[in-house]
């Protein structure tokens, strides 16, 4: 949390901070978001999954069901579906494709890696480019840490 203006500077403009591990209870049952955004000039909440692992296809089901259960529970008539972002240690193009062939929400998979300079723990551009179905003008949040 202590990095978390930084980590907003680097999203870029119009992200707004939701929350970390933000507590969603669907059926009964308590999920938790990694981190929750909202963007001002989109009108629509992104949401994070952050992964310390290369990235598996069963991760981009887990994000399917946050971005219903945002869409469902959180967002407001006006807005825009949300943005899903999966943030994992690796990935492997091909898997990722065949994970999210079939999916219809705007759903992005992204490699980072810790920046070697400085303390920064922010994730440096990648050389991915996200599909964000429907939201061709968003960028992955990835950028250099400054």
């Amino acid at each position: 949390m202590k990095h978390l203006r930084k980590f907003l500077l680097e999203l870029g403009v119009g992200f707004a901070f939701v929350g970390s591990q933000y507590p969603l209870t669907v059926g009964g049952e308590e999920f938790r978001i990694d981190l929750l955004f909202y963007h001002l000039k989109l009108r629509c909440y992104v949401v994070i999954d952050l992964k310390t692992v290369p990235f598996q296809p069963e991760f981009a089901g887990k994000m399917n069901f946050y971005l219903s259960a945002v869409n469902n529970l959180l967002r407001h008539p006006d807005d825009q579906p949300s943005i899903g972002l999966i943030l994992c240690k690796t990935k492997n193009r091909v898997i990722a494709e065949y994970a999210l062939e079939d999916y219809s929400k705007p759903i992005g998979i992204s490699e980072y890696r810790l920046a070697a300079c400085g303390n920064s723990k922010f994730p440096p551009e990648s050389d991915s480019s996200a599909d964000f179905g429907g939201y061709p003008h968003v960028q992955p949040c990835c950028r250099k840490a400054l």
